[in-house]
């Protein structure tokens, strides 16, 4: 990876973007695909598009979300602690000792989520960390402390982690998912801007918001966009890491490629077009099953206007809503490389539909 690319995932990684307040996350990913798109927009609740050839009737997305989970202040109390309420699919199991950004208007405030010691703990009955008992210390001795530092219930707050990487292989870090995804989508415009490519049809490189909260910002932009075809990337577990079973989870791995996956909202001919790529290229990947739905923007997609034939190819990650979400680089690229593959070889008006 180049100075620049680095900068950027670094950045961009670094930076909050909680579920609801994903602007400034937005801006750092518009700030760099500006010199690679024609042109770009955004709508109301902050979904970011940047556009190669606006001017094609044929429109291809591809596409990840920007935001990531989070939490809300729901109460404080008379003594200055705070309870929290999930902002998406945030863990209480891993909260306790975790440092955290409580973000106001007056800027950061740095806290902890408290919890007691476990020669305490382990005097009497065990406790586990609950909703109902995970709190935040911000150093202040009563509400009224707190309030004056503009923390208030529906502040919105993130923990407190930076990206780095493992053993010059992996790169580990708050929210990869899915803002890996957003950098992932940004390198395929980027590569074809460098390489002088050119599409014949409309590409759509879509950032969307509050996806984890139920695909909210691929629903909206879906009925805007109104595309021809949407590629979707998201992040899937690595099943070879411990504590999962494969038989319920199946089997994905970092290191081994993009995983593809099969499903209702998946469209089997652009399916079949990308393994056809990936085979092509001899770019390594994986295969997955999902159920009634991927639980991903891909399901917004396939489902919206008329129906939009949609795939979704997935990047393996261990430690999935936890401060050390790990994939690895081979698989960044791969899955770049895939998509970058896909869009040089698909021709404009291209009909994917099942029947003729």
């Amino acid at each position: 990876m180049d100075k620049e690319s680095n900068a950027f995932l670094k950045k961009y990684l670094n930076n909050a973007s909680p579920t609801g307040f994903e602007s400034s996350g937005q801006q750092i990913w518009l700030d760099y695909m500006k010199a690679y798109s024609d042109q770009y927009f955004t709508d109301t609740y902050g979904t970011a598009v940047a556009v190669i050839n606006p001017q094609s009737k044929y429109k291809v997305v591809i596409e990840a979300h920007a935001d990531e989970i989070a939490w809300f202040v729901n109460y404080i109390t008379d003594d200055g602690y705070i309870y929290v309420r999930r902002n998406g699919g945030s863990d209480h199991q891993i909260a306790p000792s975790m440092r955290v950004n409580i973000h106001t208007k007056k800027g950061i405030v740095r806290g902890v989520f408290g919890w007691p010691a476990i020669h305490v703990r382990t005097a009497g009955k065990e406790q586990t960390p609950t909703l109902k008992n995970i709190f935040i210390d911000c150093g202040c001795s009563s509400k009224d402390e707190v309030l004056k530092l503009g923390v208030h219930v529906g502040s919105v707050i993130t923990f407190n982690d930076d990206f780095i990487t493992l053993n010059k292989t992996l790169y580990t870090g708050r929210a990869l998912d899915n803002r890996m995804g957003g950098f992932m989508i940004a390198q395929v415009a980027r590569k074809l801007k460098e390489n002088q490519k050119k599409l014949p049809f409309g590409l759509y490189v879509v950032n969307a918001v509050q996806e984890e909260i139920g695909l909210r910002g691929a629903q909206m932009i879906a009925h805007r966009i109104k595309p021809n075809l949407a590629i979707v990337t998201d992040v899937c577990h690595d099943t070879a890491s411990p504590m999962y079973d494969k038989k319920v989870s199946g089997d994905q791995k970092c290191g081994k490629g993009p995983v593809l996956t099969y499903g209702p909202a998946v469209h089997n001919n652009v399916l079949d077009m990308l393994i056809s790529v990936a085979e092509k290229k001899k770019i390594p990947f994986q295969r997955a099953a999902a159920t009634r739905s991927t639980g991903t923007d891909t399901d917004a997609f396939a489902y919206s206007n008329e129906g939009v034939p949609s795939a979704l190819i997935s990047l393996p990650l261990k430690y999935m809503h936890t401060t050390v979400e790990t994939v690895h680089k081979t698989d960044v690229e791969n899955v770049t490389n895939l998509m970058y593959a896909f869009l040089l070889q698909l021709k404009s008006g291209h009909d994917f539909s099942y029947l003729k």
